[in-house]
């Protein structure tokens, strides 16, 4: 068998040869969601009727265009049949970037977003992942894919639970009056997400770019699928040195931000959208509950 060493060799080979080297790799995405919704009162059809609602926000293509240095990942763009999803969709939004371009030159990402109508664009240094690379093959489409995996922390943005738990408590204390030591009882009951999760990606040595899907780079070949938590990134379609080529550069639009200014921006939205949407459940008695006049 091929040593992943052989494979380096390839790679610095390929890369001397292929100074001008483009690609196009198109990614399906898709999350598993948590249908317990926190263990709240709703029905299957509820249940049902919101998952139909968010399944555009999880279930998502995009294509990356790269070369050697820098690459673009862009949201393939489609009809929207749902309405735009409401509060949530304008919520959810903000979690998919519209435009998301890495150089690895420079050691840098622009990241353009809009969230509840606003336009951000997020400045900030590379993520360096501490790949582990494992001397195990698979089959993607018709390239030798090798088995990598790594770290990555969890935004606190996304522990909805965390969230839900810390505004049901707060509640708590305004309504019933809860003691601290009762309050903290509570909190210990309920099991916290994972500060990191593990990530595992298969890259190709036979297309030699330390590119990959979103933040994803550094590994000795075109990263072709990534298990990330729920999440699961598979490339299904690869397009190599079209006789077009497309100009790779960084967005412009939106309010410069860093990654830290913008998950604050977002934590905030999140947190006040909870503690509405629990308020206005409360007013009607539950879901599904209450008298209309």
């Amino acid at each position: 068998m091929k040593t992943i060493c052989t494979w380096v060799t390839i790679l610095i080979t390929s890369l001397t040869i292929a100074q001008d080297f483009q690609g196009k790799a198109y990614y399906f995405s898709k999350t598993g969601m948590d249908m317990d919704f926190g263990g709240r009162q709703m029905s299957e059809d509820q249940k049902k009727a919101i998952a139909d609602r968010m399944k555009s926000a999880m279930e998502k293509t995009f294509v990356l265009t790269f070369n050697k240095s820098a690459a673009t990942y862009k949201e393939e763009a489609q009809l929207d049949a749902s309405g735009g999803g409401g509060r949530w969709g304008a919520m959810l939004s903000g979690f998919t970037s519209n435009n998301y371009y890495k150089n690895i030159k420079d050691g840098q990402y622009y990241d353009q977003r809009e969230f509840y109508g606003k336009n951000f664009l997020i400045k900030d240094s590379l993520e360096t992942y501490n790949w582990t690379l494992v001397n195990e093959t698979k089959k993607i489409g018709n390239y030798t894919c090798f088995k990598a995996t790594t770290t990555k922390k969890v935004s606190e943005v996304m522990d909805w639970r965390a969230m839900r738990r810390r505004g049901r408590q707060q509640r708590e204390q305004r309504e019933n009056g809860a003691d601290d030591q009762a309050n903290a009882d509570n909190a210990q009951d309920t099991p916290e997400m994972p500060k990191e999760i593990e990530v595992t990606a298969w890259y190709t040595p036979e297309i030699p770019v330390n590119q990959g899907p979103g933040s994803y780079w550094g590994l000795p070949g075109l990263i072709l699928e990534v298990q990330e938590g729920r999440t699961t990134l598979l490339c299904n379609k690869i397009v190599l040195n079209a006789d077009e080529k497309e100009e790779i550069k960084a967005p412009k639009k939106g309010k410069d931000v860093s990654q830290a200014e913008f998950d604050e921006i977002t934590k905030k939205k999140v947190e006040e959208m909870i503690e509405q949407f629990s308020t206005q459940r409360r007013g009607r008695g539950g879901l599904g509950g209450g008298r209309r006049n």
